[in-house]
């Protein structure tokens, strides 16, 4: 875009008129020699490629005179041109591929690994109250899904296995004749006086990229938030990092809250991002305040934007996964806007064995390190995989709702060294099938060659479920297993928890762009979720309900949709 220039009557150029001429080509083409665009694909993070261009603004201020072949030509001084345009964009999301439809007769079985993040969900949360859509890269459904506490049946008394599993199943509000499969893990809840001793280290950005108030300032209330509940037992290391990294507390007592909050207190953003060199020292200093049979974990509070070092993301993931077998774990905290790297702080948490979180709000962090503190902590099952085996005779085709980057192979269900997601104290995960029961019409159409499937016996069953975990230090999976019985329930008949959570997965599905949702809207989505928002001591249901119906106005309006974001 040419900016606009503006002249004074001081800065009429006197002199010969090729002269005066040449000098204001140069003054425009030096106004207008950064390009519009960035060089890349079309979903490169950049604010120029759906938001509009982005309008420049050059002054010119009085001229100064300068001899040029004996005639006076008044030339702007070096600092006479001030352009002005907003920073850009340069947020990244890694690409989703949403899940294909796949016929039982060719793909019975689908495996996958179970996650607990529900940072897209605060993440989405953000773009909406900024009156934007979110990327739809941003949006990871099962995340959403499973951001909620539900009421899931836990493990019975006396059981040797960590969490209890449940199947539900309904009528599918998205195709005719199509039915949801609900598996439901729920991990048995311990309180905070239960937990072994922790041994903390905070790793801090205090980058220039964190002076925005949603960044640095939010991060330190965040940190008091959970100094506030750590126990004499606790150790708490700080580290900071910015053009280079500095221990700035050492191993400290959990009962000494004034030494921990005054160093938080003195934090201050500043310099560039070395965050590779600083999560190699955290991993030292951790090992170094190591708690036998305690609780041994980082948490990296950042917005992502690494500049300095070591940058690259396969490198950088691959550092955490080596890491991650001293049995250190690391909790990914993103925050802020702009220069967000939430494609690299979702991975790091699952190459590092926890968990992520985006902070978007003082709210959010006391949901998650006051409300949720024990199950953001406290592992109570490691590499925890679902295993689907779907029967020809009573179902032909079906397809997983979310979890596109948790999809495993078939054999690595059984390869114990194959690393999973693990399960927090209290968590509740939720897996969607949508299926297309044998006989009915599907997404495919039957095969005019290829025999069908013979009938496989077990014609009350649907599925047969199988999961697999590693207890907390151990090298070894166990093994569960349960059926899902034929019979669907009408879905105004099916639980609470199964209708809030059809109505999220609708939620989600819509912001990518509604592929399997058919004419179920939002307005559906909408009173599904405000018919089923049940026991909500939080506000959590109610909040989904108003912020649906956020997603549901910016859809109906052009130029809502944020730009699509990907880093390659």
């Amino acid at each position: 875009m040419t900016p606009h220039l503006r002249l004074s009557s001081s800065s009429l150029v006197r002199g010969r008129a090729p002269v005066m001429a040449a000098a204001l080509a140069a003054l425009l083409l030096a106004a207008c020699g950064s390009p519009s665009t960035a060089p890349g694909g079309a979903r490169d993070a950049v604010a120029e490629s759906k938001a509009g261009a982005l309008a420049t603004r050059a002054a010119v201020r009085p001229m100064a005179p300068m001899a040029v072949g004996g005639s006076v030509l008044y030339a702007p001084s070096p600092t006479a041109i001030e352009v002005m345009r907003p920073p850009a964009n340069t947020e990244k999301y890694g690409e989703i591929s949403t899940n294909p439809v796949h016929e039982v007769a060719k793909e019975p079985v689908s495996t996958f690994s179970i996650d607990v993040d529900t940072g897209s969900y605060a993440n989405v949360r953000r773009f909406l109250n900024d009156g934007r859509l979110p990327p739809v890269d941003a949006v990871r459904v099962e995340e959403l899904i499973n951001y909620f506490p539900y009421d899931y049946p836990r493990p019975a008394a006396g059981s040797p296995h960590p969490f209890g599993v449940s199947t539900e199943v309904a009528h599918s509000p998205w195709k005719a004749d199509a039915q949801l499969v609900r598996i439901a893990i729920q991990a048995a809840d311990r309180t905070l006086g239960s937990l072994p001793p922790a041994n903390l280290v905070f790793l801090v950005d205090v980058s220039g990229s964190m002076q925005a108030p949603d960044k640095l300032p939010l991060v330190k209330r965040t940190l008091r938030l959970l100094t506030e509940q750590l126990r004499p037992q606790d150790r708490v290391t700080i580290i900071t990092y910015a053009s280079g990294e500095k221990l700035v507390l050492p191993p400290t007592p959990g009962s000494n809250k004034e030494a921990i909050l005054s160093v938080v207190n003195a934090l201050q953003a500043g310099g560039s991002t070395a965050g590779e060199a600083a999560i190699q020292m955290a991993y030292r200093e951790a090992q170094k305040a190591w708690q036998r049979n305690g609780i041994n974990r980082i948490l990296l509070a950042t917005d992502g934007d690494f500049n300095v070092g070591i940058t690259d993301f396969n490198t950088l993931k691959g550092m955490v996964a080596e890491k991650r077998k001293s049995g250190v774990s690391l909790t990914t905290l993103g925050f802020g806007s702009g220069n967000y790297n939430e494609r690299l702080m979702e991975q790091l948490a699952d190459a590092g064995d926890g968990n992520y979180s985006y902070i978007d709000s003082e709210q959010e962090a006391k949901k998650v390190l006051r409300q949720q503190l024990t199950s953001t902590l406290a592992t109570v099952a490691q590499d925890v995989k679902v295993q689907v085996e779907f029967n020809p005779a009573t179902v032909s085709q079906y397809r997983l709702v979310g979890y596109e980057n948790r999809l495993l192979r078939k054999e690595d269900f059984n390869n114990d060294q194959v690393d999973a997601g693990d399960i927090g104290a209290g968590h509740a995960v939720t897996a969607l099938y949508e299926v297309i029961p044998a006989g009915r019409p599907g997404w495919v159409n039957d095969s005019r060659y290829q025999p069908r499937a013979a009938p496989a016996g077990h014609g009350n069953e649907l599925a047969f479920v199988q999961l697999r975990y590693k207890p907390v230090g151990k090298s070894a999976s166990v093994l569960m297993s349960t059926p899902v019985a034929v019979g669907a329930k009408p879905l105004a008949q099916a639980s609470t928890d199964m209708r809030f959570a059809t109505a999220v997965a609708s939620y989600g599905q819509l912001l990518r762009g509604g592929q399997y949702t058919g004419s179920f809207g939002w307005n559906d989505a909408i009173a599904l979720a405000r018919g089923a928002q049940g026991a909500d001591p939080f506000g959590l249901r109610k909040e989904f309900v108003d912020l649906a119906g956020v997603a549901r106005s910016l859809s109906s309006k052009p130029g809502a949709q944020a730009p699509l974001q990907i880093s390659r």
